[in-house]
């Protein structure tokens, strides 16, 4: 797929996407999660199904029973893949039946994915019953075009930033100064500029884990290295919506990382100082009445010069 097919793809996905949430009761933030949560999902079926194909291919036959054993979790963990029950394959969904209560049934398959995968417990949207039946159903078959079922992981990275970026945009829980999504033309020349492609990285005010999805990109496009091979990802973000989306960032990207919640003022969580290869952040400029007279501030060993006279976010 050329860059202008997937540019189109992406325009096509959010008018549909968005036509849909502007004929509902739902405002952008309320609608936010949910449409995200449908893109892991699409992209974890589409990824589950080029890893098993490869998988039963490459499975060894028993010379005892001459037959092949079954695929199993193991497997896909290996390929780089989720494995996915049935019941939370976005197939399974697609074919429900409309006596079937639809918002339940994606619920589940969010569920059965946090069950298999710890890192995603408590993370996935849950709340699909807030949903009108008919839009939930629409825009399922928004994300079963042939066109969105025929692409690759890393064309659904794009796409998932895309409407990261046009959520950001269009007030859906509008943070100021881009606190969960910073554009991705300022990330890439911070990354472009540092070239972190090795070791230990660190963004103490991730957001929606931008940062470490540029850093893949450009691992993939300058060294010949596998991400998860070169690089360790640890984040920090303070509020619980942005750990959400930044997890499911780094699982639509096949990053693995570690993302905390935590406000990286007055914490250190990871115990980091002088470990990091890279750290890299788009601080939360100009946040003021940082409470400089914490003990833990007067003593943080990653202010090597002493706590910053101005009261102001940026010094720290």
């Amino acid at each position: 797929m050329t860059n202008d097919e997937i540019k189109r793809l992406e325009t096509e996905l959010w008018g549909a996407a968005d036509n849909l949430r502007a004929n509902s009761k739902l405002t952008a933030a309320e609608y936010k999660d949910p449409v995200l949560g449908l893109i892991l999902l699409r992209y974890a079926q589409n990824r589950f199904e080029e890893a098993k194909n490869q998988i039963e291919k490459d499975l060894p036959i028993n010379p005892r029973t001459n037959q092949k054993r079954e695929v199993t979790k193991n497997d896909f963990l290996g390929a780089g893949a989720m494995y996915l029950q049935e019941k939370s394959q976005f197939d399974f969904l697609v074919n429900q039946p409309e006596s079937e209560d639809i918002a339940e049934e994606v619920n589940n398959a969010m569920r059965l994915i946090e069950t298999d995968y710890k890192d995603l417990e408590g993370i996935l949207p849950k709340n699909y019953q807030e949903f009108d039946t008919d839009l939930l159903r629409a825009l399922i078959r928004v994300f079963n075009k042939d066109a969105v079922k025929n692409i690759s992981g890393d064309v659904f990275g794009r796409i998932y930033e895309f409407f990261l970026m046009k959520f950001s945009m269009s007030g859906a829980g509008a943070q100021e100064g881009g606190e969960f999504f910073t554009p991705p033309s300022l990330v890439q020349m911070i990354v472009n500029f540092i070239e972190p492609d090795h070791g230990i990285i660190h963004d103490p005010a991730c957001g929606s884990g931008g940062m470490f999805v540029q850093t893949g990109h450009f691992i993939q496009s300058h060294t010949k290295k596998q991400v998860n091979e070169a690089i360790t990802v640890y984040g920090t973000e303070l509020k619980s919506n942005n750990v959400r989306l930044a997890k499911m960032n780094l699982a639509i990207h096949g990053i693995e990382g570690k993302i905390i919640e935590d406000n990286s003022f007055y914490s250190n969580p990871y115990e980091l100082n002088g470990k990091c290869d890279f750290v890299m952040a788009n601080p939360p400029f100009n946040v003021k009445k940082i409470d400089k007279s914490k003990d833990y501030v007067k003593e943080d060993p990653r202010l090597p010069f002493g706590v910053p006279k101005a009261d102001n976010g940026n010094y720290m």
